[in-house]
This record gives C-alpha cells, structure tokens and sequence, in this order.
C-alpha cells in the first residue's frame, strides 16, 4: 500500500551499490538512487543489476526513491487495485 504523497515508477535497476543501494534507470530515462525497501530487506528478497522494480519517490527529492517490489521474469508490473468509491 503506497503511502499518501508518494508517486509509484517503475524502472530496471543498472548498477548494485554498497548498503543495498541501487542505481536505477527509471521508465522516463531518468537515472535515481534507490535503497531497497524494509520488508524487502528482512526477507532478504535479492535485487541484481537487469531486475525490474517498482519503486516510490517522494515530490521532494527526485533523485532518490525507495524500491518496494521486484518483479519476476515472465511477470507484468503489479497493478493497484480500482478502488471503488
């Protein structure tokens, strides 16, 4: 569940850095740091450098983003639920 604020991208990750930081290349073009999740660390899901992720960033700082979900190969990126109102 994505928190109020934040906006959800989709991009492949390029480069794995120390402290499980990413360089991702974002769908748009755009190149951000990304650090890999809470939950993602403690079950200890594995990101390497050709994954696809899905990942959110705040509106102050469009560098930076936190990746949330890894998507597996033969897989389409998850998409949110319609929420009915």
């Amino acid at each position: 569940m994505a928190k109020t604020g934040v906006t959800e991208h989709q991009g492949i990750v390029t480069e794995a850095l120390p402290n499980t930081m990413f360089r991702v290349t974002l769908d748009d073009g755009r190149e951000i740091l990304a650090h890999l999740s809470g939950k993602m660390r403690m079950y200890r899901i594995s990101i390497m450098p050709g994954d696809k992720v899905k990942l959110e960033m705040t509106p102050y700082d469009p560098t930076k983003g936190r990746i949330t979900y890894r998507v597996r190969e033969g897989q389409n990126f998850p998409t949110p639920a319609p929420t009915s109102q």
